[in-house]
């Protein structure tokens, strides 16, 4: 019997990969019947700057488990283009074959199985160990940018404020980062941490609320490889409408497409020869930006967690998508000549944690903030017989784990759940831990209230978050995904205006249609009103385990697409 690392390096039939950013090395780590560290990580050095992104983490230390979507819908322009794509037309796409490492670590496909063969990704010391290797190959021509949603995400954060992470990016050497769930922190502790950072915090879209003038740097320049460039920092810009408001009042946000453009003069001005946008902004945003804002060479795009093979080129820009958790590093050669990008060369890097040798140095460091926590991290909840995740623009066993949890622990009829993008997969057999619970909930604004809501209300509020998922303007598009929802299903519409989307609405217990003027007891969390009272969404959880600790989740088919 092969044990994961066995299995992995003898892994075969890697050669469909021909048409990813992967199928140089991989096509020959077939021939060899192996899969090394040096086929994952080997790349023949190209041009003169090398710009390295990782983004989404999620204050994800450890290798993990996280299941890419089966649904992710999009509309209008921009239907069935990537990351628009998932499962087998995802495959199709770039020309993947099931079953192979690359197709476990970018879709949803026989994900289950697969994961028992691959194993877990991601990990801050594997990470480590590419980002050394490809600092040592390219020396002075790399910058290592960060996309933010970084600081937030586990237990360990949670319980430092930050500070683990803080320590451990630091650890990374990267050259500047902009942000999104770092601003929850609150202003106080955003600001205490920035100040302390040996690396530039970039966020040209934020503004002084009260003066209305930008509040951070907008962007800074770096020589490498001889090349003067420009990195232009765009954090989510809508912080106060998605987060809590009142957690940073001092702060604006905003796309604030003409700072973008009145910063690439200014850079270029300045003398930049490549213009970067780390940006925060979400995928479909970032697509129509470069499709208006002239001089961007590259967007180094997060907060939609979409991991792509290959960029998506938009005019003369290249968008790429470097996925969430640890799980990706994308690594881009550049040849730039005159003020202009002449040729690129792409890794999409797949972190397999029983490949990648574990630096050593970080793996200590890790071990250290996580110290203090260790034994309530491992401390077991239940069990789960299903696969439980959360991606997808619909319903996912975990969501509907809370959702149960909060209609059987706060007496409710209905229950919401925030369509939130981030939370680690279990695989069925697999014990919940705090770790595992944590990596779905850990926040500043956990209380799970209870309260009355009428029928119209809880309509009022599908269509809210829908408009902000399939509104047809990405400029209107908020990120996440639908709120999900327990004790009641619906229809959705994703093609009909705003306000005609959700129909069909079905209180599930009674199997009777949900009355616009009838009040019913709901239960949620994560409510951005200052104020909202109620035990924190893990205490919630827990306590259901403790009385349900043997978790079976069958798919969810309470929500109906159309068309």
């Amino acid at each position: 019997m092969f044990n994961r690392r066995e299995f992995l390096t003898a892994t075969v039939a890697l050669s469909a990969l021909a048409g990813s950013g992967l199928a140089g090395n991989w096509s020959r780590a077939a021939a060899q019947q192996r899969l090394t560290e040096d086929d994952l990580l080997g790349f023949e050095n190209f041009g003169n700057v090398t710009l390295m992104h990782i983004t989404d983490i999620h204050a994800q230390t450890k290798p993990l488990y996280f299941r890419e979507p089966s649904i992710n819908i999009g509309v209008g322009e921009v239907q069935g283009l990537p990351p628009h794509v998932t499962g087998k037309d995802f495959l199709k796409l770039y020309g993947i074959e099931a079953g192979t490492p690359e197709a476990y670590a970018m879709t949803y496909v026989d994900f289950a199985a697969l994961a028992e063969s691959y194993g877990r990704m991601g990990g801050l010391d594997r990470i480590a160990t590419i980002i050394k290797r490809v600092r040592a190959e390219r020396g002075d021509n790399m910058l290592l940018l960060d996309g933010g949603d970084t600081w937030q995400g586990s237990y360990t954060a949670e319980k430092t404020k930050a500070a683990d992470m803080v320590e451990l990016m630091n650890a990374l050497q990267p050259d500047a980062m902009t942000g999104h769930w770092e601003f929850t922190l609150g202003t106080e502790r955003v600001q205490e941490i920035i100040d302390g950072l040996p690396f530039p915090f970039l966020g040209s879209n934020i503004f002084d609320a009260e003066w209305d003038e930008p509040a951070f740097e907008a962007y800074r320049m770096f020589e490498k490889g001889g090349v003067q460039i420009a990195v232009i920092g765009q954090a989510f810009p809508y912080t106060p409408i998605a987060n809590p408001r009142w957690m940073f009042p001092e702060w604006s946000f905003g796309i604030r497409e003409e700072e973008i453009a009145a910063n690439v003069d200014a850079a270029r001005a300045e003398g930049a020869q490549l213009v970067v946008l780390l940006s925060h902004n979400g995928f479909d945003v970032d697509r129509k930006l470069a499709s208006r804002v002239e001089g961007i060479d590259v967007i180094l795009t997060g907060h939609t967690h979409d991991a792509l093979p290959e960029p998506v080129i938009v005019g003369k820009t290249l968008v790429v998508a470097s996925g969430c958790a640890g799980k990706f590093l994308s690594r881009l050669d550049l040849d730039v000549a005159g003020g202009e990008v002449r040729d690129y060369r792409y890794r999409l890097i797949p972190v397999f944690s029983d490949v990648i040798t574990p630096n050593a140095d970080m793996a200590a460091l890790v071990d250290k903030v996580r110290a203090p926590y260790e034994e309530e991290l491992a401390r077991e909840l239940g069990t789960t017989d299903s696969l439980l995740y959360r991606r997808g623009n619909f319903n996912g066993t975990f969501d509907d784990l809370f959702c149960q949890a909060l209609i059987s622990e706060r007496d409710a009829e209905i229950s919401l759940s925030p369509g939130f993008r981030w939370g680690n997969s279990l695989l069925p057999g697999q014990s919940i831990t705090v770790e595992d619970l944590h990596s779905a909930c850990a926040m500043s604004y956990p209380s799970a209230y209870r309260q009355p809501m009428s029928g119209q209300m809880l309509k009022d509020i599908l269509e809210d978050v829908a408009d902000n998922l399939f509104n047809p303007d990405p400029y209107y598009q908020q990120g996440g995904d639908m709120v999900r929802v327990g004790g009641m299903g619906y229809t959705i519409d994703v093609t009909a205006p705003m306000g005609s989307r959700i129909s069909d609405m079905t209180h599930l217990a009674s199997g009777d249609p949900i009355e616009p003027e009838r009040e019913y007891a709901v239960a949620g969390w994560a409510s951005v009103n200052e104020g909202t009272e109620g035990p924190p969404i893990w205490e919630v959880v827990e306590s259901y385990l403790s009385r349900n600790p043997d978790v079976a989740i069958s798919e969810n088919e309470t929500v109906i697409v159309r068309p």
